[in-house]
Parts: C-alpha cells; structure tokens; sequence
C-alpha cells in the first residue's frame, strides 16, 4: 500500500501499482505547466465521502510506495487515466483495462 500526500496535510493510501499509475498522469500533466482537479473516494474509516484536490505546478507532492518493486505500468491503463485528467472533471481513478496486445514490458517502470 503506497501513500500520496498532497501539501503535506492531505494523505491518502493507494496499492502501489496505482499509484505508480496515478505518479506518471500527474507527473506528465505537471510537466506540460497544465493544472488540474484530483478526486477519489475516502475510505470508509474516514467518512466515506469524496475529496478533490487542484494539482498545480507549484503544490508540494509525496508519492511514498512500501513496496521494494516497481510496478509494471500498463499504458492502457495510464491512457485511460490521462484521458480523466483532461477533462473538465479532472483525475479520477477508473478500473485497469485489460493490457494492449503487442505492448512492450521492459521498459514500462517508474
């Protein structure tokens, strides 16, 4: 289970193939100068309800994995992210496509 922490005050537990996910949408986006709205759905421990943060160029991000491997990233999956994050609604996370057939393997680590 992995950690993002968004300005140090909000945390957040994503398995780590997610987050590595979510690192390289977030990443890419911010990279291009291009803010943007992040929602997901809390745990049940904390409310159950929903929160969204604005991801911007200058926010302070943590992405902290407790595991020892990097996950293989499935860019199916990282498509579909992105697609969210371009929109008017912002990130949000959407369930793993099946992998494209004939994608490379090796090379798809963070």
């Amino acid at each position: 289970m992995g950690k993002f922490i968004y300005d140090g005050t909000v945390k957040v537990d994503f398995d780590d193939r997610t987050l590595a996910h979510l690192q390289l949408v977030i990443s890419t986006k911010l990279r291009r100068g291009e803010p943007f709205a992040f929602s997901w759905k809390d745990d049940a421990s904390i409310g159950d309800g929903r929160t969204t943060v604005w991801v911007h160029p200058r926010c302070a991000l943590v992405y902290k994995y407790y595991g020892g491997r990097k996950p293989r990233l499935n860019h199916a999956w990282v498509d579909a992210l992105a697609f969210t994050a371009n929109s008017p609604s912002g990130l949000y996370l959407v369930p793993e496509p099946p992998e494209r057939v004939g994608a490379a393997t090796g090379d798809h680590v963070i």
